[in-house]
């Protein structure tokens, strides 16, 4: 069976983008992304959240925004706040590195997890 994990941030332009497309070879696990702004490049909606087992957010006040606007989807679904501040360019070293640490945890294992 598939994990299907959803990334939040805000703009959905640099963090969760990475996110996805780091984990998107996980074995197991399907990623999308998407961002809490009105003109955030794929913006969260009620099937997106419906789609994901795992919603994993970069800071709180992501997790509040879509607390209030999709509780109902919300309500058998995991989510987790990463605190992953915005301050990294897409697919930067140091944001993959802090998302490698980060996300792990909340993925199925794999035999290639180091």
């Amino acid at each position: 069976m598939t994990h299907k994990v959803l990334f939040v941030c805000g703009k959905n332009r640099l963090r969760s983008p990475t996110a996805e497309q780091v984990f998107a070879d996980w074995p197991g696990v399907e990623t999308a992304s998407a961002g809490t702004a009105h003109d955030a490049d794929c913006p969260v909606s009620a099937e997106l959240i419906a789609w994901a087992d795992t919603v994993l957010v970069m800071e709180a006040a992501h997790r509040s925004k879509i607390a209030a606007r999709f509780r109902p989807q919300l309500r058998d679904k995991r989510v987790a706040v990463l605190g992953i501040p915005d301050r990294f360019a897409y697919m930067a070293p140091e944001l993959i590195r802090l998302l490698q640490q980060k996300v792990r945890r909340y993925l199925p294992p794999h035999a290639g997890a180091a």
